[in-house]
């Protein structure tokens, strides 16, 4: 036997059990791991106003605590308005569907001379409620299970709030101790790294909260205009997906309002449409384009694989985190990646120059001696 083979095969085992005992560890404290993802984006999110404040000579744990108690404030406001407005209308919307389901199948046999009896979708509808009512009752009779899923939801927000605190107050000393432990220019590269995720995030979670307001805002002023149940959940719903889901998010929102429409005739339904789709290419050529230009604009289809790939990768936390996550890997390889001018393809160069030598001139005037095609070479061509 070799002399190495005995160390090789120790080595081999030790590297085996070393693997296991991470991926059990990883398996164990995998919630805890992504709670403390979350508040690590939380804190990004965050950091940019305690940042203002601080540089304003607020303390930063003073500065932290503040941020944190008025978006609370918001949050406790804006679920109350829920409560107060949203939850009614969603419980009458949902007592009118059968109404509305009868209405529209009557226009759409009126209209197109068709002979769909509402009978059996009622049934469907009427089922489906029923369901959800004995699953709502079930939840309603297992008291400890409800108690145990509210204790656990109550436990991880507290923990992420906990978590998001201490990393948003001691930043700056998180930061330092990270790099106490790597070289000069990696500190360098660490900290500017942090720097972009800071303000991108930020930015870009600020700016979308900026556009959904403004989307439902416009939605809600057209719907109670135009007489439309439920003004302000629909304008609520389509303001929320289509900035906060990427690509189908839009279609989706715009999806329900036009429905509900339709339930007070086809010209709303119409009118509805029509300004969903005007203020759709409002918002993307001139509005977001301002909202956006010191933050970040992802491309749909990079948010959009963003929120499949944080799906398939952490389920319901991921869909939450890839919009944040795909900002600033978007926004990392637009400075970390090197760009070349693209150069001309020599036959694409060419026939241009064919095409530009055989046009014939504006003013009608002959070309000069010397000049014509076949006098320009090709290290003539601008570029050459």
């Amino acid at each position: 036997m070799p002399s190495w083979l005995p160390r090789a095969m120790m080595l081999a085992l030790w590297l085996v059990t070393a693997f296991l005992l991470a991926l059990w560890l990883f398996v164990r404290l995998q919630n805890l791991l992504i709670l403390l993802l979350i508040s690590l984006f939380l804190a990004l999110a965050l950091e940019p106003a305690v940042n203002w404040l601080h540089r304003r000579r607020w303390p930063r744990g003073l500065a932290t605590g503040t941020v944190m108690l008025l978006v609370l404030v918001l949050t406790v406001a804006f679920l109350s308005l829920l409560g107060s407005m949203l939850i009614g209308q969603v419980l009458a919307f949902t007592s009118e569907v059968p109404a509305m389901v009868r209405a529209a199948l009557n226009w759409v046999n009126t209209t197109f001379g068709t002979s769909y009896s509402p009978t059996t979708l009622l049934n469907e509808v009427s089922s489906a409620s029923g369901l959800v009512e004995q699953y709502a009752s079930g939840i309603a009779n297992n008291v400890w299970g409800a108690g145990t899923t509210l204790l656990a939801l109550l436990f991880n927000t507290l923990t992420i709030a906990l978590f998001t605190f201490y990393l948003c107050a001691d930043g700056p000393r998180f930061r330092r101790v990270i790099c106490s432990v790597l070289p000069p220019r990696t500190q360098r590269e660490v900290l500017r790294a942090w720097e972009i995720a800071v303000a991108k995030t930020g930015g870009y979670l600020y700016s979308r909260a900026l556009l959904a307001l403004v989307c439902a805002g416009a939605h809600y002023v057209v719907l109670v205009l135009l007489d439309i149940p439920f003004a302000f959940a629909l304008a609520l719903w389509i303001g929320v997906l289509s900035q906060f889901i990427p690509t189908v998010g839009t279609y989706i929102g715009g999806a329900v309002p036009v429905l509900v429409a339709l339930s007070q005739g086809p010209w709303a339904a119409v009118w509805v449409l029509v300004f969903v789709t005007v203020y759709q290419q409002f918002e993307n050529y001139l509005l977001q384009p301002r909202i956006t230009a010191k933050t970040l604009d992802m491309h749909p289809a990079v948010a959009f694989g963003s929120v499949l790939a944080g799906v398939a990768i952490l389920g319901a936390p991921g869909a939450l985190l890839a919009l944040p996550v795909g900002a600033s890997l978007q926004a990392f390889l637009g400075i970390y990646i090197r760009r070349y001018e693209v150069a001309e393809h020599p036959l694409l160069s060419a026939a241009e120059d064919g095409e530009k030598a055989a046009a014939p001139a504006d003013d009608g005037a002959a070309p000069e001696e010397g000049a014509g095609p076949t006098s320009k070479t090709r290290n003539e061509r601008p570029g050459g």
